[in-house]
């Protein structure tokens, strides 16, 4: 008996099915079958039924045990494989496993005239030549092709199988797609296997001769399905014939369906014409053409149609009026003025306009808190939240409500706590081990820099791998930066990008440079074995520099590896290396790593026979591994009595009391982009036949009728940087008109004007903490650090307060550093916050550097020239200081550095040579230890006096900082050592060539010398 249920919602499906549940079938241990679209579903379904189930009065004590929740797909195609003896797991026919011979085929038949439109789409006829980041996606999209048309053409294959090129329906296909039934046909001979619609057939009439074929229980049912492919209908017909098959649909509208059925011919463009309502018209496409399409089936004794309508209740809310007018398909009318007006605190229905995606966040988590607030009776578990994109959402969602979504911890001290799920995140998100996989493919054929490097490092795995920390990850950054590593392996590596006899910048330069630090320091600029050693490793570093060592070159030996195209069997091994290679888990994480090789050997099972042959490149494996990585099923974060947040598809038509929908901008929402050109259901549908976007118009009128108290949608309603407005979704656009015309608003306006909000950009805008700015009869907002901001902003203008609240205690210490106090002067503020605060403010880019310089910025060559100056200073040798420069890794290569070379070694030697003939006598250094007042001491040593000369030689332009630096050290030499006439010269750069600036001596007796420096330190 084939029996189809009608109700327009879940909870009266729902409690349909606990009626056909409570008659027990003859085996008490027989699981009962219930299929679904998806496990939130599921999870929905078991908890309301142990309410349904139960021995007490109201039945509320029961216990949802023994129940089968496979997915329709997987339903028939179990009871297919068991009636043609195709085991499903391994039929030839699954779309990953079919891709392998049909690469075979394309390969063996590029040259072929019928195949001339797939060869210029992948770069010409010659195996060897063509694009081969192309091949195996296009074939994997050939695959998924095939089997679509198996799903909802099954006729077109079959007479293409006869060797007609039709669409199933006796209509030639175009010339343009001529190409698809030879190519098919091909590949039918290659897998020599009836193809699954060719098996349709045959497993449908063996079902019906012999029911035991398939292990399924007498009692069959289908919950809450909108889509059902007519092939899949065309199996429960066939299992119906010995079996109850019950199908419990959703409806949107019995009254909309009573006039669909009264069509002759059951067209679906006079049944979509016949539909009166806007939002059943333009959303409900899907639900309409399953009605279609079950009707078409409905024939004979064996099918029988029962309708469970809603109790009949007065709408008193926006939202119920929607619901309503909806299920009764009574359109409204922006004429009519007896139209109902739209109550003053009816917030049913909530829209909100925000700037960008952030926003959208914390706005909905202010408009749940709103509600919760409200209603004590509201749980968290009565909400859910949809996004069309989690894995863009995730990490905002995080963000707005606190970070810690089991604990539900509030992102700021006061703001309420919401605890949340998030569930459908894909796994690659879920997996960190995964996750470092997909990294790591994506460095292999990369530049490899700087950047990259680090980003891996902090990945768990690898830091688990490397035992590495925070503090080492910060560490080994500052590492690549002074060693000057951008990008590239080696020289060799750099040989694609025609850089091959530059090594400057390297990893294999840069780990060098590391590893030579760990045993001495850069002293005298010397090379060892031509690299200059890194003198930025502590004693305390070593072992953290052996182990970033030994991960450079792991990640090398991986990038190598995997650069070389290998048959599947062996990229598996060799993806299996490179994870032992970088990546570890801790005990309690193994099942990361089993997933991994899970998915590894699910991909070997697939490739079968193939698994040496034909050799892939990298961008082949990681499209073949991108489809494993995408969003699964998650089982355990639905219905936890926590708020849910998920994607569109698995709370789909479970009844909520509050549904929010987060993200509906325009582009976004529908998804899908450019048609498929190579997609013969899309140049012409029929019906039945499945559209993404027609699935996400349909997912929102589940939405809306599925909301119980509240309705509330977010989208981006103007630009983050411009402020630009920007338009919503096109079927909110379609909500906001229905609204218009549904009610009316007791001052004339347009209802939306009442529904949309439209959000500040900051949520330290007064305007979310002013009573009824943005809907609501109080604040908008809950936060209290952005209420301090608002009401700051918006108090009077005051004089800023004071730097700290009360003076700084004294210093113990009673002696001051000469170079201190020389930093003080120079720069009094920074001195201050480094000195006595501790703080040190970073002016420089934290983030690594990943392009080789092609000239240097004035810090640079600053730098280049200071280092170069000091070592003509104490004697070095002039073309050692320059080769050391060159292995420093700072330069840029070629002739572009050694110019810059050049030009610094020039004005360096010009100061040097200046510096020279200045003072008589040798070099020494004098000590200063002197009393100041207050008690304190002066203490530190001036060098480079020659004579009765301080020097002081810069490679800077002289400014006000030199001159102030060296008038302190004169002071204090001066104070210290009376009994000389102490001057002070400072050598630096001027505009066109070195320049000399003198001071003292200060004065012409011991005495008289002692006594300004002393009162002028004083003042310092």
């Amino acid at each position: 008996m084939f029996v189809v249920h009608r109700a327009e919602r879940a909870d009266v499906l729902a409690d349909v099915l606990s009626e056909l549940l409570i008659e027990l079938p003859d085996d008490p241990f027989t699981p009962e079958v219930v299929a679904v679209h998806s496990r939130g579903m599921e999870r929905w379904i078991s908890h309301r039924l142990a309410a349904r189930l139960g021995t007490s009065p109201g039945r509320a004590d029961g216990v949802c045990a023994n129940l089968s929740f496979p997915f329709p797909g997987r339903l028939v195609g179990d009871a297919l494989a068991k009636a043609t003896g195709v085991d499903r797991a391994a039929d030839p026919w699954r779309p990953e496993r079919v891709a392998w011979p049909l690469l075979d085929v394309v390969e063996n038949s590029l040259g072929e005239p019928w195949l001339e439109v797939l060869a210029a789409h992948l770069g010409g006829s010659d195996p060897l030549a063509i694009e081969g980041d192309r091949r195996f996606a296009a074939v994997r999209h050939l695959a998924d092709l095939f089997d679509r048309y198996a799903v909802h053409r099954p006729a077109m294959l079959r007479a293409w199988a006869a060797g007609d090129d039709e669409d199933g329906d006796g209509v030639a296909l175009p010339a343009d797609m001529a190409w698809q039934p030879e190519l098919w046909r091909q590949l039918r001979d290659v897998v020599d296997a009836p193809s699954p619609p060719e098996r349709l057939r045959e497993g449908c009439a063996a079902l019906v001769q012999d029911p035991d074929l398939a292990d399924l229980p007498h009692r069959l049912t289908l919950f809450g399905l909108t889509r059902l492919p007519a092939s899949y209908l065309d199996v429960l017909h066939a299992l119906a014939v010995h079996r109850d098959v019950h199908i419990l649909a959703l409806q949107p509208s019995t009254t909309a369906w009573a006039s669909i059925a009264a069509c002759p011919g059951s067209d679906p463009g006079l049944a979509a014409e016949v539909t009166r309502h806007p939002l059943l018209r333009a959303w409900g496409r899907d639900s309409r053409e399953m009605q279609l399409v079950m009707s078409r089936r409905l024939v004979g004794e064996q099918s029988i149609e029962r309708h469970h309508p809603l109790p009949a209740i007065p709408p008193t809310t926006l939202l119920q009026r929607l619901q309503t007018d909806i299920r009764a398909d009574a359109p409204p009318s922006a004429t009519d003025p007896e139209r109902p007006v739209l109550a003053g605190d009816d917030r049913s229905v909530q829209i909100h306009s925000c700037h960008g995606r952030a926003r959208q966040a914390e706005v909905v988590r202010e408009a749940i808190t709103h509600l919760l607030a409200a209603d004590p009776t509201l749980e968290p578990r009565d909400i859910v939240v949809l996004c069309p994109d989690i894995d863009e959402m995730a990490p905002l969602i995080h963000a707005a409500f606190g970070g810690a979504p089991v604990e539900g911890a509030g992102p700021e001290p006061g703001l309420p706590a919401v605890p949340y799920r998030l569930a459908d995140r894909s796994l690659r998100q879920t997996n960190p081990v995964l996750g470092a996989v997909t990294e790591m493919l994506a460095l292999v054929d990369s530049r490899v820099t700087a950047s990259q490097v680090l980003a891996l490092a902090a990945l768990i795995p690898v830091r688990e791998r490397f035992d590495l920390d925070d503090d080492d990850v910060e560490r080994v950054g500052g590492w690549i930066e002074a060693a000057g590593i951008r990008w590239g392996l080696d020289a060799v590596h750099r040989g694609p990008y025609d850089l091959g006899a530059v090594d400057t910048g390297t990893w294999d330069v840069g780990v060098v440079r590391l590893l030579l630090g760990v045993t001495m320091s850069e002293e005298d600029q010397r090379l060892v074995g031509g690299a200059l050693p890194l003198d930025d490793v502590d004693s305390g570093d070593i072992d953290l520099a052996g182990r970033f060592a030994e991960l450079v070159r792991r990640l090398g030996q991986v990038v190598r590896d995997l650069a070389t195209p290998r048959p599947i069997g062996a990229w598996l091994d060799a993806i299996d290396r490179a994870a032992d290679l970088l990546l570890a888990t801790r005990p309690d994480d193994a099942w990361q790593r089993s997933q991994l090789d899970e998915l590894l050997a699910d991909v070997l099972a697939e490739a079968g026979e193939r698994t040496e042959r034909p050799p892939l490149r990298l961008a082949e494996i990681r499209d073949l591994l991108a489809d494993r990585l995408r969003g699964q099923p998650t089982r355990a974060a639905f219905r936890t009595g926590d708020l849910t947040m998920c994607t569109l598809v698995p709370m789909r038509s479970v009844p909520h009391r509050v549904i929010c929908i987060v993200g509906l901008d325009d582009g976004a929402f529908p998804r899908g982009g450019a048609p498929d050109g190579d997609d013969i259901l899309g140049r012409a549908r029929h019906v039945g036949d499945h559209d993404r976007r027609s699935e996400d118009r349909q997912l929102l009128l589940d939405a809306v009728l599925a909301a119980g108290d509240a309705l509330i949608v977010t989208y981006a309603g103007r630009d983050v940087q411009t402020n630009e407005a920007l338009p919503p979704a096109v079927p909110v656009n379609e909500l906001l008109d229905v609204i218009d015309a549904t009610v009316r608003t007791a001052d004339g306006s347009a209802a939306r004007s009442r529904v949309v909000q439209q959000h500040p950009l900051l949520v330290s805008d007064r305007r979310c903490f002013t009573p009824g700015e943005l809907g609501s009869p109080g604040p908008w907002s809950y936060e209290p650090l952005m209420l301090a901001g608002a009401r700051a902003a918006a108090g009077p203008s005051a004089p800023p307060g004071p730097f700290l609240p009360a003076p700084l205690p004294r210093l113990d210490e009673q002696t001051v550093a000469l170079n201190d106090l020389v930093a003080f002067v120079q720069h009094p503020a920074r001195a201050f916050l480094r000195q006595r605060l501790g703080l040190s403010l970073r002016t420089d880019d934290e983030r690594p550097v990943d392009t080789l310089a092609v000239e240097l910025d004035n810090l640079e060559a600053w730098g280049v020239g200071d280092r170069l100056l000091r070592s003509l200073l104490t004697g070095g040798d002039l073309d050692a200081i320059c080769a050391a420069e060159v292995a420093r890794g700072l330069l840029p290569p070629g002739h572009l550095g050694h110019r810059a070379l050049e030009d610094a070694r020039a004005k360096a030697q010009s100061i040097a040579d200046a510096a020279v003939g200045i003072g008589a006598g040798d070099r020494t250094s004098l000590e200063v230890d002197i009393g100041l007042p207050g008690g304190r001491r002066l203490v530190g040593t001036v060098a480079d006096v020659v004579g009765d000369v301080v020097r002081a030689t810069t490679f800077s332009r002289l400014g006000p900082k030199q001159r102030l630096a060296a008038w302190v050290r004169l002071l204090a030499v001066s104070a210290a050592h009376p009994d000389r006439p102490l001057s002070s010269a400072t050598i630096g750069w001027g505009r066109t060539r070195p320049t000399i600036m003198m001071l003292g001596p200060l004065g012409p007796t011991p005495q008289d010398r002692s006594a300004q420096a002393l009162q002028l330190l004083g003042i310092a």
